[in-house]
């Protein structure tokens, strides 16, 4: 008997089974079992298993018609006979330590359960995968997910290798449709006893490189979005039966990610009433608290979908897009300040967005005169029409980055004003933002510091009803002003300059 068996379904990928076979065959880990399930192949992807079958005994073929990716899974466990079980996609790869990583900690902890953090694959680059990247950031042993609850993003079933009596105590297999993975990975979350993370990279998960090749790439496709929707809502009735206190944390992210797919998709391609069933069906269980953790711009959609407005959704959606959606915002309270969005379509209860005030700030005009440096800019409250907040006041300052020292630059009056902003692509956008200025001279540092080198970064900060909002003043690089050239004082250089993402 095998310590693990690794299944490997594929249809049509070619291109990739072969490196995906070599990453598993180099593994340190070599006690294992390779069951490639081919899914009804049209292309060469066989002959490559085949091919690599001959030289390495560990691997074997099943083939089966097309039925899909989640019965050639079922297939592949019902082969198994390792003591452990993995699975790999066929266009994925696995880092040479990884699966001796996950079994060895198994072994340690006797857990049911070990998963590892994932590095997506771009061609030949490799970067992090945001939905891994915090739950993983710290290696935890013998936890469980509702003792780490960032774990609720690891919705994928292939970063990890379970214990195969566990498996089968589950009773758990997958649904004959696309994102039949996530009710499967979250079951797994919530059944075991305990979980290992492992913050190292266990897994290389690609983008594939020719358009609408793999399931995500097609996510707005009625089809596609149909099978999300089955499994978020097989998923969101596993945790409000299993483990009803993570619900909020999965839904939270469920209205982040899946919602604003099927906002895009029924926006601009209108549903069918089944697929809207669906969607409403998952709102319907869904708290208003949870509705207010998204941002006003995605919550509005999501309740105008909610409600059936469609053709509301499809301006609104629009309007957002192309930056010009800009909801007024107003006070409310004394004693408590609040702030509201106001929008036609969206209810009181849902239109706070009191925490998603934020303050960007970007320089217009930046230059030397008569040895003093002369700034103007605009700061605004991010895609927000700010006319209710009359008048502010607009404070500039530099401010050391290793000591904090603050250098005031200016504090005046401020109110709100439109303008045309151009974008990267020569299009314009109008934005209400307000103006302030600032000058520098040289001389306004001591002695003591010109004399030690630093880091002097602008910032500004809005203050007004009950406002206080502070920003690094930045903005795309491809914008003006230019640089202003290095200046000499007092034997010491004084050098203006931006960081690659456009901050002074």
């Amino acid at each position: 008997m095998p310590v693990l068996s690794v299944i490997v379904p594929f249809h049509n990928v070619e291109k990739y089974i072969g490196p995906c076979l070599d990453s598993i065959a180099a593994q340190t880990m070599s006690d294992m079992e390779i069951i490639c399930v081919d899914d009804g192949s049209r292309d060469g992807g066989c002959a490559e298993v085949e091919s690599r079958q001959a030289d390495d005994p560990r691997i074997r073929l099943v083939r089966q018609p097309n039925q899909g990716v989640g019965q050639a899974r079922n297939v592949g466990v019902a082969q198994a006979g390792g003591r452990y079980l993995a699975f790999v996609d066929g266009d994925d790869t696995v880092p040479r330590e990884a699966f001796k990583r996950l079994v060895s900690s198994l072994e340690s902890t006797g857990s049911d359960l070990a998963c590892g953090n994932v590095m997506r694959l771009y061609r030949n680059l490799l970067v992090p995968s945001w939905a891994h990247r915090e739950a993983f950031a710290t290696p935890i042993r013998r936890t469980h997910i509702t003792r780490h609850p960032l774990l609720i993003r690891d919705r994928m079933l292939w970063n990890k290798v379970y214990r195969r009596s566990f498996w089968d105590r589950l009773g758990v297999s997958f649904p004959d449709r696309m994102y039949e993975d996530q009710p499967v990975a979250m079951a797994a979350h919530v059944g075991a006893r305990s979980v290992d993370v492992l913050a190292k990279v266990v897994y290389h998960w690609r983008q594939r490189d020719e358009p609408g090749a793999s399931i995500t790439q097609r996510r707005l496709e009625p089809g596609n979005l149909r099978d999300r929707l089955l499994s978020v809502l097989q998923t969101a009735d596993l945790l409000t039966r299993a483990a009803p206190r993570l619900r909020a944390d999965f839904d939270r992210d469920t209205l982040d990610i899946d919602m604003a797919v099927a906002v895009e998709s029924v926006a601009t391609r209108g549903a069918d009433p089944e697929l809207l069933d669906l969607i409403v069906r998952y709102l319907d269980g869904v708290s208003r608290a949870s509705l207010r953790s998204v941002p006003f711009e995605q919550r509005l959609q999501i309740h105008l979908l909610h409600r059936r407005r469609l053709v509301e959704l499809a301006g609104v959606h629009q309007q957002a897009r192309a930056g010009r959606l800009q909801p007024r915002v107003s006070p409310a309270g004394l004693l408590r300040r609040r702030w509201y969005g106001r929008h036609p379509a969206i209810p009181g209860h849902l239109s706070e967005v009191s925490g998603e005030l934020e303050l960007s700030a970007r320089l217009v005009s930046f230059e030397w005169c008569d040895g003093v440096l002369i700034g103007a800019g605009r700061a605004a409250l991010g895609r927000f029409d700010a006319t209710e907040l009359r008048r502010v006041r607009m404070r500039a300052r530099l401010q050391e980055r290793v000591t904090g020292e603050i250098l005031p630059l200016s504090d005046e009056e401020s109110v709100a004003t439109w303008a045309s902003v151009p974008q990267e692509e020569g299009e314009s956008q109008p934005e209400h933002a307000f103006p302030f200025a600032f000058a520098f001279d040289p001389a306004m540092f001591t002695p003591a510091q010109l004399a030690r080198r630093g880091h002097w970064d602008l910032y500004v900060q809005l203050k007004g009803q009950g406002l206080r909002l502070d920003a690094r003043v930045a903005g795309p690089r491809w914008m003006p002003p230019q640089v202003p050239a290095p200046r000499r004082r007092s034997g010491v250089w004084l050098v203006p300059s931006r960081s690659s993402k456009g901050a002074w």
